[in-house]
């Protein structure tokens, strides 16, 4: 049973570290509680000066359970406790003894939450074991390993979260990111979100694919920013999910944007962006001590600053760049950086077919092309692609 006890009075009787446990909770639960103890310890003693308890400083009075709808005593005197649970019980009010349970009518479990939903576990009469068993859930609970979505309709407003899925390894997702995807009721997936974790959704949970394969986008970012908002609106809670991070070249500003506008409350889960986790992936770190302090991220598309590319002094990391990758090298060139510059093309990095090409701004578009390179890849241009080389050795 859970007890709403907002504005109800408890009393807490006792004033060391576990009355003061006890009396957090039931202040964190807007009880109007009041603390009868002569002498308070110093987690007490804050509650008591933030003003979320009315402190008694005395001994204990049968008085005090007047009006009372739960008492907890640990004054760590039994003869106090037995007093206090005997007027408890004689008056119908709820007493937790926290110095013997089997002499107590109520107990205390051990308690998860996440959000509005709460566990509560017993552990029997073992503490321990209640406390192991609620981590364990808790743990579960917040990584999305657990049903977290509402059942009944109509329990909450609907809001859109865009969570970054990382480079598709369902590993790699956050654990918010699992919590969220756990409790939607709406998912408008891409191709490069982790989509295996789609197969522990509820039936009933609507899945919309807008995936993208280059020179195909069969549903346009207007109809994506469309979709968000009108499955909120209808009080959903959606989720889109997403590869790698939303705010890295993945269009969630533009999202971001269509939900504000249309006052459809929304959040952004980072994720782990392909950017720097495919390159690692093949053993490239895309900064390393003695060779490059900075990178930088680029959309492999048309209209780049070539010039200012060429003359970093970083690695540069392409997305999106496979079928440019011959004029990308090109331009590099042409720019002023180096032929023999290395180069890397990484392909479905943490996939079943992921696959590394090494060369140099002169040869890496044929050597991509020689083994068929085809996105997903990342493409690295940089002194870093010779780390995974010397990884590579025996």
């Amino acid at each position: 049973m859970l007890l709403d006890l907002a504005g109800k009075r408890a009393v807490v009787v006792g004033g060391g570290p576990v009355a003061a446990r006890r009396a957090e909770a039931l202040a964190d639960a807007a009880a109007d509680l009041v603390v009868v103890a002569p002498a308070v310890c110093e987690p007490m003693a804050e509650l008591i000066s933030a003003g979320r308890v009315h402190w008694q400083p005395r001994q204990y009075r049968s008085t005090d359970l007047d009006g009372a709808w739960l008492v907890h005593t640990a004054t760590g005197d039994r003869s106090v406790d037995d007093a206090v649970a005997a007027e408890a019980e004689a008056a119908r009010v709820w007493c937790v003894r926290a110095d013997d349970a089997s002499a107590s009518p109520a107990w205390t479990p051990a308690v998860a939450r996440l959000g509005d939903v709460v566990i509560a576990v017993s552990g029997g009469g073992d503490p321990g074991r209640a406390r192991a068993l609620r981590n364990a859930v808790q743990a579960a609970l917040e990584n999305g390993e657990l049903p977290l979505r509402h059942v009944r309709t109509g329990q909450t407003a609907g809001s859109v979260a865009l969570v970054g899925g990382g480079p598709g390894d369902p590993g790699l997702i956050t654990t918010r990111g699992r919590q969220l995807l756990a409790g939607a009721d709406v998912v408008v997936v891409d191709r490069l979100g982790p989509r295996s974790l789609l197969d522990e959704l509820d039936d009933d949970v609507v899945v919309i694919d807008v995936g993208k394969t280059p020179g195909h986008h069969p549903v346009p970012q207007d109809e994506i920013n469309r979709l968000l908002v009108e499955h909120a609106q209808a009080g959903h809670r959606v989720v889109r999910l997403k590869g790698g991070d939303p705010f890295v070249l993945g269009r969630g500003g533009e999202e971001a944007l269509a939900c504000h506008e249309a006052g459809v409350p929304f959040e952004v889960v980072p994720g782990v962006t392909s950017a720097v986790s495919v390159p690692a992936a093949a053993g490239i770190p895309v900064t390393h001590r003695g060779i490059c302090k900075q990178f930088t991220v680029v959309s492999g598309h048309e209209g780049l600053d070539w010039p200012s590319l060429a003359a970093s002094e970083g690695t540069l990391v392409f997305l999106m760049g496979v079928s440019l990758l011959a004029d990308t090298a090109t331009n590099l060139v042409n720019a002023g950086m180096d032929a023999s510059t290395p180069a890397a093309v990484v392909e479905d990095g943490y996939g079943p077919r992921q696959r590394l090409t090494t060369g140099t701004l002169a040869d890496i578009a044929q050597r991509a092309a020689a083994v068929g390179a085809k996105p997903p890849a990342v493409i690295v241009v940089g002194d870093v692609v010779n780390v995974a080389t010397e990884l590579s050795k025996p």
